[in-house]
């Protein structure tokens, strides 16, 4: 069975940081193509970062990039989202996903429960 759990949100300041983390299992992790979306209060699922397996491409959105960094850690299954300077723009539920392909901009297959982040002063 295919779990994924996030953990790591939490209440900021603007131009703080946080580090979302996602544990995975259920399967072979390198493999796939992992993502995160979020989803503002009100609004529709965005598309935040993605990195692919095997070749560890990563993408971001244009609304994120020099802000946030994803990476992988393959042996322990772990998906992480490293987001510094953050805006109240970034307020949202933020969820790992799960591609069905190795490259991560095929459509999820899986999503966690997700995890708030909220950015306030």
């Amino acid at each position: 069975e295919v779990q994924l759990v996030e953990s790591g949100g939490g209440l900021v300041q603007p131009g703080g940081s946080l580090e979302l983390s996602c544990a995975a299992s259920g399967f072979t992790f390198s493999i796939y193509g992992m993502s995160w979306v979020r989803q503002a209060p009100g609004k529709g699922l965005e598309s935040v970062s993605g990195v692919n397996g095997g070749n560890g491409r990563a993408t971001y959105a244009d609304s994120v990039k020099g802000r946030f960094t994803i990476y992988r850690d393959n042996p322990n299954s772990t998906l992480y989202l490293q987001m510094n300077n953050l805006q109240p723009d970034d307020t949202g539920v933020y969820y790992c996903t799960k591609s069905s392909k190795p490259t991560s901009d095929a459509p999820y297959a899986y999503r966690g429960q997700g995890t708030q982040v909220t950015v306030s002063s």
